[in-house]
């Protein structure tokens, strides 16, 4: 007994410990102080709960090969620090991001927050994952709770459409997830990531790959990649916009890093099996995401085609199976967060006599009317088009470089073609912006929308100056990855 509770490290879990009682003390503060009053208090607790979560997840120390705790199904390691932070930074933006677009779509309710944060507790738990039960576990932590916010319009038809289509097709992956699970333990023996590693090697069992493939799928649906993205343009449309901003920020961190995790770990003696698959998911969903978004009118389906664009770059370091490679996706993930953020704030901006609006063509002339945020959101679209100097040039080019040195060059070139035809519709929404006649005002910015659009627009526009401070943290924590 005394070996069994020498291994429980409840330090190891604090930033989820605390997370997860913050939102118990949220939920009780907002169902006593009234629904008028406690709103705004419980959303400001919410920011301040994750940026001390952050807090508790950069002081821990973790050492070259990370900290195990109950019975190896907990990992934590700096790999899994640098993830936490990109997921607490995403939430916190999008509270407060959030907060004045409810309050004038008349549906603010404070258990939108609490909501947020439980869901950021299962993001927490995923990138700790050190067994497929716990990645199983934490996953749908996460799952639960977005499908109630993707739906939290309840008066919308087009948000409970929207709610229903992430949760029939998220309860879908998720029965795909569990059953390579099953399949995997069925033929290893095991669910934990450090004894399966030395069992899957290059010569695996029909059955282990076969789960290992129902795994993946479960994963890409999160993740929103070809072909398993057909939820991603609807729930973006019909959610509303602050869910939809984070829907693009910290869950696709958490699963993208849960997948990098169980490719490089349990399956990494199995690179030849998984890498065609990610290979060919990686190309079709930036040539998908690329030409999908070229008709489209509303912003926010624009958005969404673009994120599964995004997606498809982000594999291509996980194709290279490299040091680089997994550099290259942190550092994509770092940058689209921030990128993706500061769009959905300048989306949220939007508004004519209070009324949210968002078309493209509503853009028409908005650099005569607001010339800041057309420069703004000017410098988003130039990034995610990936024109150098700004952010996204950098994060592409270092995916496509770790495909290269892999000698992926193929993978390469059609991401480089995807990318030029992205660039289309970027560059039309600026088009938009800078050459057609205004024909609508903008409402003035709220605050906290202002304030997410300029800190982000700032890092996008700045990063060249010294991107080290990025690339060099990626670079460090992805070795101990590759190593270990």
């Amino acid at each position: 007994m005394t070996n069994v509770f020498a291994k429980v490290d409840l330090a190891t879990v604090v930033p989820e410990l605390f997370l997860a009682l913050a939102a118990m003390v949220l939920l009780l503060s907002g169902a006593f102080m009234g629904e008028k009053r406690s709103v705004r208090a419980v959303t400001i607790g919410a920011i301040f709960a994750f940026a001390i979560a952050a807090v508790l997840v950069v002081l821990m120390p973790y050492g070259d090969s990370g900290r195990v705790a109950f019975n190896s199904l907990v990992h934590v390691s700096a790999f899994t620090a640098f993830l936490k932070v990109l997921i607490l930074l995403g939430s916190a933006l999008t509270l407060v991001l959030s907060t004045d677009f409810f309050e004038k779509e008349k549906i603010a309710r404070f258990e939108y927050p609490v909501l947020v944060v439980l869901a950021t507790v299962g993001m927490l738990i995923m990138v700790s994952a050190y067994d497929l039960m716990t990645l199983y576990m934490g996953l749908e932590m996460q799952s639960l709770a977005l499908y109630v916010i993707a739906s939290f319009h309840r008066d919308s038809s087009k948000s409970t459409e929207a709610g229903l289509k992430y949760f029939v097709l998220g309860a879908l992956s998720s029965g795909m997830l569990l059953y390579g699970i099953s399949l995997v333990y069925g033929f290893a023996g095991s669910t934990n990531f450090a004894m399966l590693a030395p069992l899957l090697t290059d010569n695996p069992e029909a059955g282990v790959v076969i789960g290992m493939v129902f795994i993946i799928v479960g994963l890409a649906f999160k993740v929103s990649a070809v072909p398993f993205h057909m939820w991603t343009p609807d729930v973006y449309e019909g959610a509303p916009t602050p869910v939809s901003s984070f829907f693009a920020a910290a869950p696709k961190v958490a699963a993208m890093g849960l997948l990098v995790q169980v490719l490089t770990g349990p399956f990494g003696g199995m690179v030849g099996q998984w890498q065609q698959i990610i290979v060919f998911v990686s190309i079709a969903s930036m040539v998908f995401g690329s030409v999908a978004a070229i008709n489209q009118r509303n912003i926010k389906r624009l958005m969404a085609y673009s994120s599964i664009g995004h997606m498809g770059f982000t594999l291509v370091g996980l194709a290279a199976a490299n040091t680089e490679g997994l550099t290259g996706v942190l550092v994509y993930l770092a940058v689209y967060v921030v990128m993706g953020l500061g769009t959905f704030a300048c989306i949220i901006a939007m508004r004519v006599n209070g009324k949210a609006v968002e078309q493209i063509d509503d853009l028409a002339g908005l650099s005569r009317t607001q010339p800041l945020v057309a420069l703004a959101l000017g410098m988003f679209m130039f990034s995610m088009a990936g024109i150098p100097p700004l952010a996204g040039f950098f994060s592409k080019f270092y995916v496509f470089r770790a495909a290269v040195q892999a000698d992926l060059f193929a993978l390469a070139i059609i991401g480089v073609l995807a990318s030029v035809v992205g660039a289309f519709y970027y560059l039309r929404v600026i088009k938009v912006m800078y050459f057609d006649q205004p024909s609508i005002h903008f409402d003035r910015m709220s605050p906290g929308v202002a304030f997410v659009a300029a800190g982000t627009c700032l890092i996008t526009m700045m990063f060249w100056v010294y991107p080290a401070l990025l690339i060099n943290v990626a670079a460090r924590v992805s070795a101990l990855v590759i190593g270990g």
